[in-house]
């Protein structure tokens, strides 16, 4: 659990963000009180906040801020796990971006100077009109937590009589531009940086968002099919009895032509032909609505059989072409997955990838493990773990000699 000092009190402060903008501030002593479980914020129950560590130097300009996510359970309580020491990041944080009172320390996902808490952190968005950076220096510039400002005496600038062209002027232009062009180059890594862990979230989730309605896609086919086998069985049990119908209907067709052929003049066989008529009339009945029922089951399995996939689906574009489903493999590369293949690829991915690069996914694998980890696995009882050179190749790796050292190939 993270403590605040009177030191820290006086200088830092906790900013929880919603989207780009800065939703609610806090004092590190007021934020210390959260994560000790003394107060809650009931509108943030079950919600993982993005928020922010801002240290302050004495004239209110930003020093350092990390970029850091926390969770709030059910009662809108600080997750009593919580412990990443983000003041002893901020004091490791790279250099940033200049937000007024020169280059801040700064430590966020793409910027972490200890990889363990990377998972924990999140990257400042630096588009244009998204800025989270102008965004807190806005926040910090109303000083809403009234902050004491100490303001930096400034030297008097003598004007001292000296010739513009010296070398010592020129040497500090040079240093000045030196130091700005740099800043600038700080500025544009880190927003490649946040860039690039923006798309890898964006096509993780579209691919986890793709694989879910491909199984449900999965779901409805095989309950069609179910549907279809249960309407399949009930249609021949209806046929079998339709038979013995037939047979029962020429069975009393049989008994009442000898029974009128041979009592046609006794008063008793009439009233029993009667009701002979009677049954041959609701077997016959029975039949017709047999029938009718047959003809429907026959409709609606012709129905499931021919079912087309519903328009505008995600299905129906990969189907269409409109909309292409994109997967990334080492050694392989970004590949389009064809309609055809998206059900074979989700059932073994390394096998797909292996498949492309032209050898058995077993020596893919073998390949994989080397790429990924390039060290020499010869040893006795474990691996020498020796590094070597990585065969960036699938196809130029050869197991038992491109995965050992010099002093185990032979």
């Amino acid at each position: 659990m993270v403590t605040a000092t009177r030191t820290a009190e006086t200088n830092s402060a906790v900013f929880l963000m919603d989207g780009n903008q800065v939703s609610r501030q806090m004092r590190w002593s007021e934020f210390g009180a959260f994560l000790d479980g003394y107060v809650g914020l009931s509108d943030l129950a079950e919600t993982d906040v993005r928020s922010v560590l801002v240290n302050l130097h004495p004239d209110l300009t930003i020093a350092s801020l990390v970029f850091f996510r926390i969770w709030f359970d059910e009662e809108g309580r600080a997750d009593g796990s919580w412990n990443i020491p983000i003041e002893a990041l901020a004091e490791r944080g790279a250099k940033g971006p200049d937000l007024g009172g020169g280059a801040i320390r700064l430590v966020c996902r793409s910027q972490c100077p200890d990889p363990a808490y990377a998972d924990e952190l999140w990257d400042p968005d630096m588009t244009p009109g998204h800025n989270h950076f102008q965004s807190i220096r806005k926040a910090v510039e109303a000083n809403s937590l009234h902050f004491r400002k100490l303001e930096t005496v400034v030297e008097e600038n003598i004007p001292v009589l000296t010739n513009p062209a010296t070398p010592s002027l020129t040497r500090e232009h040079i240093e000045i531009e030196r130091a700005r062009l740099a800043q600038v180059l700080r500025e544009q890594r880190l927003r490649i940086k946040t860039l690039q862990s923006m798309h890898r979230d964006k096509v993780s989730e579209l691919e986890h968002g793709h694989r879910l309605e491909l199984q449900a896609l999965r779901a409805d086919v095989s309950g069609l099919e179910q549907k279809y086998e249960r309407l399949r069985l009930g249609n021949e049990q209806l046929k079998q009895k339709l038979q013995e119908r037939n047979a029962q209907y020429l069975a009393l067709q049989e008994l009442v032509g000898n029974s009128a052929g041979s009592l046609e003049n006794d008063a008793s066989t009439d009233a029993e032909m009667v009701l002979l008529r009677e049954q041959l009339e609701r077997k016959e009945r029975e039949l017709e609505l047999r029938d009718e029922k047959i003809l429907s089951l026959e409709r609606e399995n012709h129905e499931l059989k021919h079912r087309q996939i519903p328009e505008e689906s995600l299905f129906e574009q990969l189907q269409g072409g409109s909309v292409f489903l994109v997967a990334y493999h080492p050694g392989v590369g970004h590949m389009a997955l064809p309609y055809d293949d998206i059900e074979t690829y989700f059932s073994n991915p390394q096998a797909y990838a292996a498949d492309k690069c032209g050898m058995n996914e077993a020596a893919y694998r073998e390949w994989l493990a080397h790429y990924e980890n390039p060290v020499c696995n010869h040893g006795e009882p474990g691996p020498c773990g020796e590094p070597i050179m990585r065969v960036s190749q699938p196809a130029d790796f050869t197991a038992g000699i491109d995965d050992r050292c010099e002093q185990h190939k032979t």
